[in-house]
């Protein structure tokens, strides 16, 4: 795929320091600073049937203008493009995938909205590492060459949750692969990487970046206690377990403060900034618990300064109800207090 295409395509996004054919990477930003910048942040497209036919779409170019209006910040895209590469065609990604891409960067742009490109291939990695390790680093050699030339705005995510035989050890090298990769064309772009064990606080330990690039921004994910937040959930083996609730007592919100708090020191002692790139409870928990649990989540990442992205805009863990074409508000008002909205 040539970069004048693409950058022709994204050229009233992409103007500055751009001449078509000539992309220049943005200037570098410090990544503390793109992390407040992320701010409040929200799961978008990542199981939308959008990308495989755009009349099919459920998220729609005048949410990106509603998440803006709601006080959200930014936008990380669940990205699963392994379906739409093959050896056939040298694991070239289709015009038709670029095309919905593009579109998601350039709307969210118009709005203001910071942009996370997230791989989110950790099913296909972490079942058979080696055999997807040639998607996994096509995918970044052409991502990385097509936006090049985006606004700092943009970041990359190396890869969502990865686990099972992507075991830390396998993860440390695929991430350091990946990140080389990147920075051959993206010298200054911040990337986010997180720990191996589906971004676990627990496993930060174990995660291994090169000490002499600071411009990364690493990522946990957060669903504890299981039994509340994935009740009723049929893929965490939940379906049944129905009713639980949380009430924010003593207890609940200590155990969310002492598990911060570790993610917090990690941070502090490696000199990275901390996005919360996952949290929520699926939508079969009561909704008061879920609106207990969110705004207690949120306010915790928040008073450590880091920035969040809840999971998700719509279908499960539901933000928004297409189907009435309205918030759900008591998540909404958890995640953006109505005290906090823009104009208030």
């Amino acid at each position: 795929m040539k970069i004048n295409r693409v950058l022709a395509s994204l050229i009233l996004l992409f103007t500055a320091g751009v001449v078509l054919g000539q992309p220049a990477p943005p200037a570098a930003v410090d990544a503390f600073e793109q992390n407040r910048r992320l701010g409040r942040g929200v799961n978008i497209l990542g199981y939308d049937p959008i990308w495989r036919a755009r009349d099919q779409a459920r998220f729609q170019t005048r949410y990106f203008t509603l998440l803006r209006e709601a006080g959200f910040n930014s936008v990380r895209i669940n990205l699963h493009p392994f379906q739409a590469m093959s050896a056939t065609n040298n694991w070239r990604l289709s015009d038709s995938w670029i095309q919905v891409l593009n579109w998601a960067l350039v709307n969210a742009n118009k709005q203001g909205l910071l942009t996370i490109l997230d791989l989110h291939e950790y099913g296909p990695m972490g079942d058979d590492p080696g055999a997807n390790e040639v998607k996994f680093l096509a995918f970044w050699r052409q991502i990385s060459h097509l936006y090049q030339a985006a606004p700092a705005s943009v970041l990359f995510e190396v890869l969502n949750e990865p686990s099972h035989k992507l075991n830390p050890e396998l993860w440390n090298a695929y991430a350091r692969e990946a990140l080389a990769l990147i920075r051959e064309k993206n010298p200054n772009r911040t990337v986010v990487i997180g720990p191996a064990f589906w971004n676990s606080i627990g496993h930060l330990q174990q995660l291994q970046l090169p000490k002499d690039d600071t411009n990364l921004i690493v990522t946990v994910h957060y669903y504890e206690p299981m039994d509340f937040t994935h009740q009723g959930a049929p893929w965490a083996n939940r379906k049944d377990k129905l009713g639980v609730d949380w009430l924010g007592t003593t207890d609940e919100l200590a155990a969310i403060s002492h598990d911060f708090g570790q993610a917090d020191a990690w941070g502090k002692e490696h000199h990275h900034p901390i996005l919360l790139g996952e949290f929520g409870a699926y939508d079969k928990a009561p909704m008061e618990s879920r609106a207990r649990y969110t705004a207690s989540v949120a306010r915790a990442a928040e008073q450590r300064n880091w920035s969040w992205a809840y999971w998700q805009f719509d279908s499960d863990f539901v933000l928004y109800d297409i189907t009435r074409d309205a918030w759900v508000n008591p998540i909404e008002n958890a995640l953006i207090p109505p005290t906090s909205k823009p104009g208030k």
